[in-house]
């Protein structure tokens, strides 16, 4: 495996962004899957790298992983910050796949994440089931309506101004989940959570949710808390979990 560390200007962000990349060396040319892999709220690009073994849990998939620097943006157009949800959605993709040779089809695209990568990773494959294949989420934050309780109020509103408007919006993924059940081509999803951890209740939640829609959802717990150990346990059972081919 070789392993990209990318700077570039992003015009959507109107700064200079960074992204790691890891693409499977010694192949021939040709357009690679590809896992979006993103990290939590107080991580950047470089986590992913420097917490786990995905670059070498990866070589055993032939899959490219694209690991992006979001800040503290929940994956989100903020209101007060940076377009973060455009770059990510849509910018990001078009420029990876120009940088190095990732495929554009559904079949071979799939998001995943930890904490709020896996609120954005769920957010991507919800928002977007045209163009993701399957999506994971561990240890998500995915109800945001219940991180101002948390202790997270300034973060909310630093993404959408008021947290009154959350319920129902386009950050919602509840809501999001509501309207793809309603329309064929669902993403794969799978969830994950440690039962100490304190976003259990949230992911319970969230995971009754899906079930009642009926989604393909599945979802596994079993003890742990919000730390690295456990992810880079679970970021392994992800990717025999995608609907992909050893190589």
């Amino acid at each position: 495996m070789a392993l990209f560390q990318s700077s570039f200007f992003s015009e959507s962000l109107e700064i200079s962004a960074s992204m790691n990349v890891i693409i499977p060396q010694g192949e021939k040319l040709r357009p690679l899957k590809t896992l979006y892999l993103l990290h939590g709220l107080s991580d950047d690009h470089t986590t992913w790298c420097r917490r786990t073994s995905i670059e070498r849990y990866a070589e055993d998939y032939g899959i490219a992983v694209v690991m992006p620097a979001v800040n503290r943006s929940f994956y989100a157009d903020m209101a007060h910050g940076a377009k973060y949800w455009t770059f990510v959605s849509e910018e990001l993709p078009r420029l990876a796949r120009s940088f190095f040779p990732l495929s554009e089809r559904r079949e071979d695209n799939f998001a995943a994440g930890l904490s709020m990568g896996g609120y954005g990773a769920f957010k991507l494959g919800l928002s977007h089931p045209d163009r993701y294949a399957a999506v994971a989420s561990l240890s998500g934050a995915v109800d945001v309506n219940r991180l101002v309780a948390e202790g997270f109020a300034g973060d909310i509103r630093n993404i959408v101004g008021d947290p009154a408007s959350v319920p129902g919006s386009s950050i919602d993924l509840f809501a999001l989940a509501e309207r793809v059940a309603g329309r064929p081509g669902a993403p794969l999803l799978y969830q994950c959570c440690g039962t100490e951890d304190f976003l259990y209740e949230d992911n319970v939640r969230f995971r009754e949710h899906c079930r009642g829609l009926g989604l393909p959802l599945t979802y596994e717990e079993e003890p742990g808390t919000h730390e690295w150990g456990y992810w880079d346990l679970k970021i392994q059972r992800v990717l025999s979990w995608l609907p992909l081919q050893a190589d």
